[in-house]
């Protein structure tokens, strides 16, 4: 049997479980999915751990993204972006990625969202908002970072721009500031991603219904509630709205895909994922 999991404090709420063992069940894989709750500091130890364990794979969620750089091999959009979310013990040292910017990148194209050429407006700088920015940066044709403290949104709009300067292929315009630059740059963004957790525990939003207009498409990274303020005022000015649960699902697709080399049976993990949230 194979056994993949989850290692983050708390691990309680998570939806992972569910979505990953209902993909074993459809294609009959003898796997199982945990979950590990190591101590707050423990996150590179606990890597240590589950490679002893021969555990196949591990998801990895907060507060250890940052922390478990240090035990592993990181890629380079993983080094990159200075998070790692998906561990694969197949090779030696583990390889370290980040699928939250596949999350992103996935949740988009399924819902039929042009990325290349667009104006982009990232909402906040944290984890999702930086997994957010270097997924919408490769293609686009400007990128602009809002935080509520806009030097954090400057700090890592430079990281950005620093990653950009090795391709020269990739002309994106990379800015940032605080979250009044948004009243400028929203009416005439293409794609805007809420990546803070603004709306999650009550009916409010962080982009203004005034700033959104026909022909935006907007990712809210909250997926409960699935419908946030700031979706259904998107939807009411004619824009496409995707869900959080689309970036939960697919940055969880590119996990698995990448542990076990199928194809991920993405309805099913979908429909799991749902249940769990209704």
């Amino acid at each position: 049997m194979d056994v993949y999991g989850l290692i983050g404090n708390p691990v309680g709420h998570s939806l992972s479980p569910p979505m990953h063992e209902a993909a074993y069940d459809a294609l009959g894989m003898d796997a199982r999915y945990v979950t590990f709750e190591p101590d707050a500091d423990d996150g590179a130890a606990a890597v240590d751990a589950a490679a002893t364990l021969d555990v196949a794979g591990l998801n990895v969620t907060v507060p250890f993204k940052r922390d478990v750089l240090e035990a592993v091999e990181p890629d380079d959009l993983a080094a990159e972006v200075g998070a790692v979310n998906t561990v694969d013990f197949r090779s030696d040292p583990p390889r370290g990625y980040n699928t939250d910017v596949a999350g992103v990148r996935r949740a988009f194209d399924h819902h039929g969202v042009e990325r290349d050429g667009a104006a982009a407006v990232v909402v906040g700088a944290g984890g999702a908002g930086r997994a957010a920015a270097f997924a919408l940066a490769e293609g686009a044709a400007s990128l602009h970072i809002a935080n509520r403290t806009a030097e954090r949104a400057e700090s890592l709009a430079a990281e950005v721009r620093s990653a950009l300067a090795d391709d020269p292929d990739t002309p994106t315009a990379v800015s940032a500031g605080g979250l009044d630059s948004l009243a400028e740059r929203v009416p005439d963004a293409d794609l805007l991603v809420n990546a803070t957790t603004v709306g999650m525990e009550s009916d409010v939003t962080p982009v203004p219904a005034t700033y959104l207009h026909d022909g935006l498409a907007v990712l809210d990274a909250v997926y409960a509630p699935l419908e946030t303020r700031l979706l259904r005022e998107a939807a009411d000015a004619g824009a496409t709205t995707v869900d959080g649960a689309w970036m939960l699902l697919y940055q969880g697709v590119e996990a698995f895909e990448r542990w076990t080399g199928e194809e991920a049976p993405v309805d099913v993990m979908n429909e799991a994922l749902r249940a769990e949230l209704r």
